[in-house]
């Protein structure tokens, strides 16, 4: 019987105002992530307090969180992608190790295993 055979990657959760989805979509796309998760109006306590969504009121002003799965070489590119971002914004990033179990979901024809 065959069984599934998991591959190691990273994930990267972003979390930023709703005004910087395009900068990071963009980002994302330029390094060939082969997909990401965008999940709008999220609420939370950080740094600043707490910041409660309004999406009401203006959706660009609410925080927003972006989750992709890349593989690991892709995760320096990404970082140096948001530095001029986190420079001068808000905003927060998390990168996990993941398992997936079919890679070519996840990884371009180049950075295949």
């Amino acid at each position: 019987m065959n069984s599934l055979t998991l591959h190691p990657m990273k994930e990267i959760r972003i979390v930023i105002q709703g005004e910087h989805v395009k900068f990071v979509t963009d980002l994302l796309d330029s390094v060939k992530a082969t997909g990401y998760t965008i999940i709008h109006n999220i609420s939370g306590k950080g740094n600043h307090g707490f910041h409660t969504a309004h999406p009401m009121f203006n959706e660009m002003d609410s925080l927003v969180m972006l989750m992709t799965v890349v593989p690991p070489e892709k995760v320096n590119p990404v970082l140096a992608g948001l530095k001029p971002l986190f420079d001068r914004y808000t905003g927060v990033m998390f990168v996990s190790d993941v398992s997936v179990s079919r890679v070519d979901h996840f990884s371009t024809p180049s950075s295949d295993r």
